[in-house]
C-alpha cells in the first residue's frame, strides 16, 4: 500500500514538472535568431486572423480620403496609408523571420491587434482632431515591435549586430518622433511624413547594402503569400467603394448601379495582372532586387486602396456629362501607380520565372498601359465612359502578357501563368 501511494505521489510529481517545462518551452521558447529560416512554413491561420485587423484600419483612412478627394486628402491619406503599411511591414517581417508556433508569438500577435484595432479607432480622424490619440496609440504598437526586435537582437549571432542595431536605433527614433508629433499640433503631418519617407529610403538602403543575410538562402514562398495577402486586403477597398458609392448615390438609377460594377471589374482587372505576374513568385534573395520587390509594394498597394476611394465620388456622380477632374485623375493615376509598381517588381524576379524573352518586353507593355491611363484621366470622359475605358486597358494589357508567354513556349495552368514546364 505503501509502495503505490509512494508510485502515484512520484506520477504526480513528473506530471507537475511536464506541465511547467510545457509551460515554458510553450511561452518562454526564445525566437528564431537570423538565418534562422523555416523555408517549408505556410502562412498560418492566427496571420490571417492578424491582416484582418488592417482591413478595417485600412478602411477608415480609405474612407476618409473618399470624403476629401483632393490634393491634400491625397497627401494626408499617403502619409497615413504609410505608417499603416510600415506597421504591416514590422509585425509581419519579424513573424516571418523570428516567430515560432507557440503561445509567445500568439500573444505578442494579439496585443499588436488590440492595439491595431484602437489605431483603427482613431485612424479615419488622424490628420484632424484624433491626430493625438492616433499618434500616441502607433507609438505604443511601434514599442512593441522594437521590444520583439530587441529579443531577437540580444540573442543574434554577433555578425549581425551592427545591422540590427541600426534597425533598433531607427525603431526607438520612430517612436521618440511619433511621441513628439502627439504634442506638436501643426507639424504633426510633416513629421508622419518624414518618418514614412525615412522609412522607405533607410530600409531600402539598409535591405540593399546588408545583402539581406537574415534570409539565409533567400525570401520564402510564405512572405510572397503575405504580400499577396495584403493586396487582396487592399483590392477589397475597391469592393467597399463601389458598394459605398452606390448606396450614398442620391437615387440608384441604371446609370449609377452600371457605373459601379464596371467599375468593379477594374478590381478584377488588377487581380488578373498583379497575381499572374507577381503571384507566388520569389523575388532573387540578393539584397537590391529582394528591396525593390518589396518597396514596390508600397506604392501599389496604396494606389489600389487609393482607387477604391475615388470609386465613391466617380459613381455619386455617374450622371455627370464629364467626370470630376480630382476623381478622374484619382482613379487613373491609381491604376497606372498599381501597373508601374509591378513593373517594377516583376523587374526583381529572378530571369528564370518567364519564359526566355519575355521578360524585357513586359515592362514596356506595363509602362505604355500606365501612360495611356492617365491620359484617359487627363481627358475625363463620363464616369461610365472612364471605367469602361480603364477597364479595358486593364484587359487588352493581361492579354498581350498571356500571348507574350504562350508565343514564347509557357504553358497555362489552372492558376493562370503561374508556371512553365
Amino acid at each position: 500500500m505503501v509502495e503505490k501511494s509512494e508510485s502515484s505521489r512520484l506520477e504526480r510529481a513528473e506530471a507537475r514538472e511536464r506541465v511547467r517545462k510545457g509551460f515554458r518551452t510553450w511561452f518562454l521558447t526564445p525566437p528564431r535568431r537570423h538565418g534562422e529560416v523555416l523555408y517549408t512554413r505556410e502562412v498560418s491561420f492566427l496571420e490571417l486572423f492578424y491582416d484582418l485587423v488592417y482591413v478595417v484600419l485600412i478602411a477608415q483612412v480609405s474612407q476618409h480620403l473618399a470624403e476629401h478627394v483632393g490634393w491634400r486628402g491625397i497627401l494626408d491619406f499617403a502619409i497615413v496609408f504609410g505608417l499603416i503599411w510600415f506597421a504591416w511591414f514590422n509585425g509581419t517581417f519579424w513573424h516571418e523571420l523570428h516567430a515560432r508556433p507557440d503561445g509567445r508569438s500568439r500573444n505578442y500577435i494579439f496585443v499588436q491587434m488590440g492595439l491595431l484595432a484602437l489605431l483603427a479607432v482613431f485612424a479615419g480622424e488622424a490628420t484632424g482632431e484624433s491626430g493625438a490619440a492616433f499618434a500616441y496609440t502607433y507609438a505604443l504598437l511601434f514599442t512593441i515591435f522594437t521590444w520583439q526586435w530587441y529579443t531577437v537582437q540580444r540573442i543574434d549571432d554577433p555578425r549581425y549586430r551592427p545591422v540590427t542595431t541600426r534597425y533598433l536605433t531607427g525603431m526607438v527614433l520612430t517612436v521618440v518622433l511619433v511621441i513628439a508629433s502627439g504634442i506638436v499640433d501643426g507639424a504633426r503631418i510633416w513629421i508622419w511624413g518624414f518618418i514614412v519617407v525615412a522609412w522607405a529610403v533607410a530600409g531600402f538602403l539598409m535591405m540593399t547594402r546588408s545583402r539581406t543575410e537574415g534570409f539565409g538562402e533567400g525570401p520564402t514562398a510564405s512572405l510572397v503569400e503575405r504580400l499577396g495577402l495584403f493586396t487582396i486586403i487592399v483590392l477589397g477597398e475597391v469592393v467597399v467603394g463601389v458598394v459605398t458609392g452606390i448606396i450614398d448615390a442620391p437615387e440608384r438609377s441604371p446609370l449609377i448601379v452600371a457605373t459601379g460594377i464596371v467599375g468593379l471589374t477594374i478590381g478584377y482587372g488588377i487581380w488578373w495582372n498583379y497575381f499572374d505576374l507577381l503571384g507566388r513568385r520569389v523575388p532573387d534573395h540578393t539584397g537590391a532586387p529582394l528591396a525593390t520587390w518589396l518597396f514596390a509594394h508600397l506604392p501599389l498597394t496604396m494606389a489600389i486602396a487609393a482607387g477604391g476611394a475615388a470609386m465613391v465620388s466617380l459613381i455619386e456622380h455617374a450622371g455627370y456629362i464629364r467626370t470630376e477632374p480630382e476623381s478622374a485623375l484619382l482613379l487613373s493615376i491609381s491604376v497606372a501607380v498599381v501597373l508601374l509598381g509591378i513593373t517594377v517588381a516583376v523587374r526583381a524576379l529572378p530571369e528564370d520565372e518567364f519564359p526566355h524573352g519575355m521578360a524585357g518586353q513586359i515592362a514596356p507593355t506595363l509602362v505604355l498601359a500606365a501612360l495611356t491611363a492617365v491620359l484617359v484621366g487627363l481627358l475625363r470622359p463620363p464616369p461610365i465612359v472612364l471605367v469602361c475605358l480603364l477597364v479595358a486597358l486593364l484587359f487588352l494589357t493581361w492579354l498581350r502578357i498571356f500571348i507574350l508567354y504562350v508565343a514564347l513556349g509557357g504553358q497555362p495552368r489552372e492558376e493562370g501563368i503561374g508556371e512553365i514546364e
